[in-house]
């Protein structure tokens, strides 16, 4: 009997977020994680910022690209990513509240493709598209038991 689909993406996602270091570092913790999906949030402080008082474009690219991984990752099986693109529609500023929604638009194989948008409210600041390939490795959480 396999596990649950929703419990594995929780678990590994619960499992992804303890260990990233950098998402930690910079604020971003995951909302929700879903098979083939997740939302992840930051509130933009001062050392997220630009020469121009923006939100640096890394920053959008770090945000966009956790959601990713945990989308990607939400099956069970590891994968990691093989490319990204982001196009920056919109400024944001300190204070504000970004979310980044992943979401999979298709599996072929061990490669995926996945749409991130980054929002302000409704309004989108960015949107971003990655691209995946599993590597045969299962990871923590992917049997749907959460690791403590």
């Amino acid at each position: 009997m396999s596990a649950d689909p929703e419990k594995v993406a929780e678990a590994v996602g619960a499992a992804m977020m303890r260990s990233d270091r950098a998402a930690a570092h910079n604020g971003i913790s995951a909302l929700c994680v879903r098979p083939g999906g997740a939302d992840v949030e930051l509130t933009l402080a001062a050392h997220h910022l630009n020469g121009h008082g923006n939100c640096h474009g890394g920053v959008l690219f770090l945000l966009a690209d956790t959601a990713l991984g945990l989308a990607c990752n939400s099956y069970g099986p590891m994968a990691v990513a093989a490319g990204a693109d982001i196009v920056f529609a919109r400024p944001a500023v300190l204070g504000e509240r970004l979310v980044a929604t992943a979401v999979e638009r298709d599996r072929f194989g061990r490669s995926a493709l996945f749409d991130v948008t980054i929002r302000r409210g409704d309004e989108v600041i960015a949107e971003f598209r990655g691209r995946t390939r599993t590597i045969g490795q299962s990871q923590p959480g992917s049997d749907g038991v959460m690791v403590t």
